[in-house]
């Protein structure tokens, strides 16, 4: 019985950890924000996140249309795949109706 709890556990915890680190992250997409938008853009993440609300990021992202609205916001910036989806969970965190501030 111990056994089968321990190794219930250690599953449990397993399972825990790599979905955490497989998910996409909020501080990584801010921090992809200063790095390789804030520059194309010329205004900080929160002004960038809070051009829509949360439903309206989910929509856009649900259309795979966030990249071409990246664009649409800062004219002339190439997002890569790769990006979008941290971007995307920093800009939905922060959105205009979420009352949350981030600090870039």
């Amino acid at each position: 019985m111990k056994t089968v709890m321990k190794l219930a556990t250690a599953a449990l915890l397993g399972v825990a950890v790599l979905s955490t680190t497989a998910s996409a992250d909020v501080k990584k997409g801010q921090k992809l924000y200063m790095k390789k938008m804030k520059a194309a853009c010329g205004f900080s993440g929160a002004k960038f996140a809070q051009k829509h609300t949360q439903d309206e990021w989910e929509e856009i992202m649900g259309a795979g249309k966030f990249a071409d609205e990246a664009a649409k916001i800062c004219p002339g910036l190439k997002l890569k795949d790769n990006y979008v989806q941290d971007i995307y969970d920093f800009s939905y965190e922060y959105a205009s109706d979420s009352g949350n501030v981030p600090s870039c």
